[in-house]
């Protein structure tokens, strides 16, 4: 298996545990691939959801350039949920797996076929 594949079982485990979801293989294995060389870096590979700037970098890199939606309210609302959902509690939210929740919560699975 490929450092990556190893990460993505990683991923799967941890949406199915920490979350209560099955993923898609399919689109969490193409969001994955979308996070670049970050998966590999082991800050960058988390998203620290008690950060500010953290949440706008994934507002802004994630959800208006790559998903390709407009700002606004209902974007920090989406945020919140999906970091509620995996756990506000849960220190290691990894960034795959946080922006797979926010492709899902967006209805956004069409910027990954």
């Amino acid at each position: 298996m490929s450092r990556r594949e190893d990460l993505i079982e990683k991923y799967t485990a941890d949406l199915k545990e920490k979350c209560g979801i099955t993923a898609d293989a399919d689109l969490l294995t193409k969001v994955t691939i979308a996070c670049g060389p970050s998966i590999y870096n082991d800050d960058a590979s988390t998203v620290a959801s008690s950060q500010q700037s953290e949440l706008d970098t994934v507002k802004n890199n994630f959800l208006i350039k790559k998903l390709g939606l407009t700002d606004g309210p209902d974007l920090e609302e989406g945020i919140n949920a999906v970091m509620e959902k995996y756990g506000k509690s849960n220190k290691q939210k990894f960034r795959a797996v946080v922006y797979y929740l926010l492709t899902v919560h967006f209805k956004k699975e069409s910027v990954f076929n």
